[in-house]
């Protein structure tokens, strides 16, 4: 069994004040233990270190860090659920879940991501495919393995294209919103590496 301190250390510096957001100590210690596991069955030691980047051959950010995406998405996510009471009242939003949503909607980023895995699908798609399982499949994986929420594991599994095809909960639609926001955002702001 990896010894997952260090994973932790550096998930903790990695999200500084924002890990303070989910009130749930269990539900917190468990995001930041969805993205210890995460790493250790990659290359990477931080987030920081995964290309800042929504998908590995998409233009990544100019200036940022993997990090930076999911820190801005949950801020994004909190600020779309402000907005939207502040009109309309309370909308029954679980800001402990959505946190822990937002926290964890990418957390399947470093076995898609992976160096390794990269090189081994684009050497012979017709082995396993391109890429074999995408992050949105294997976040599911590693929440559920962690023994996140299955609304955790949902966000993780439907924040992307992946979740078309099936009704989003309340609080992934807010986390799928900031999240596709985000990089398009980024993009028409001259914030992401041109397209090739």
């Amino acid at each position: 069994m990896t010894d997952l301190s260090a994973y932790r250390s550096s998930v903790e510096a990695s999200f500084r004040e924002e890990l303070a957001q989910i009130g749930d100590e269990e539900l917190r210690r468990l995001v930041v233990e969805a993205w210890a596991y995460s790493l250790s069955k990659s290359e990477f030691n931080s987030i920081e270190e995964i290309r800042a980047s929504g998908n590995p051959e998409t233009p990544a950010l100019v200036d940022g860090t993997q990090t930076d995406h999911i820190r801005g998405v949950a801020w994004m996510a909190q600020g779309l659920a402000d907005g939207l009471e502040q009109v309309h009242g309370d909308l029954g939003i679980d800001r402990d879940l959505l946190w822990a949503c937002a926290f964890c909607h990418d957390v399947g980023k470093p076995f898609e991501f992976s160096p390794g895995n990269q090189a081994r699908w684009k050497n012979n798609p017709g082995a396993s495919g391109y890429p074999a399982i995408r992050h949105s499949v294997y976040g599911v994986h590693v929440a559920l393995t962690v023994g996140l929420p299955e609304a955790v594991a949902h966000a993780a599994g439907a924040h992307s294209a992946e979740g078309e095809l099936i009704q989003r909960s309340l609080e992934n639609t807010l986390v799928h919103a900031a999240d596709h926001a985000y990089w398009r955002a980024l993009q028409l702001a001259g914030r992401l590496e041109p397209e090739t």
